[in-house]
């Protein structure tokens, strides 16, 4: 069964955020990954927001999402990531 990768995004530097998310998506290709949504916020309907984008990826499972998250490949993004962005990323089990 598929699950999601949903990262909610807060913007530090927009141009490190562009090459975070280039290698990103080239580093988790291998594990299945296929982008579902990349967007901004227009506008909070209901309840607190701390972010301004949104990214989504369906992997095959959430096996493979932990799998290119703590790869070798995925590793050396992370110091590019913290300084692109505040970044709070969840794994769903998609269940319906």
């Amino acid at each position: 069964m598929s699950a999601l990768m949903v990262a909610r995004i807060h913007v530090k530097d927009p141009e490190k955020l562009e090459q975070y998310i280039a290698g990103s998506k080239r580093v988790a290709t291998p594990y299945g990954a296929r982008l579902v949504c990349q967007g901004k916020v227009v506008r909070t309907l209901n309840g607190e927001q701390n972010h301004e984008m949104l990214v989504i990826a369906e992997f095959p499972d959430a096996q493979h999402i932990n799998d290119w998250f703590d790869s070798d490949e995925y590793r050396p993004l992370v110091p590019l990531r913290e300084q692109a962005a505040d970044m709070h990323m969840t794994n769903y089990q998609v269940v319906g």
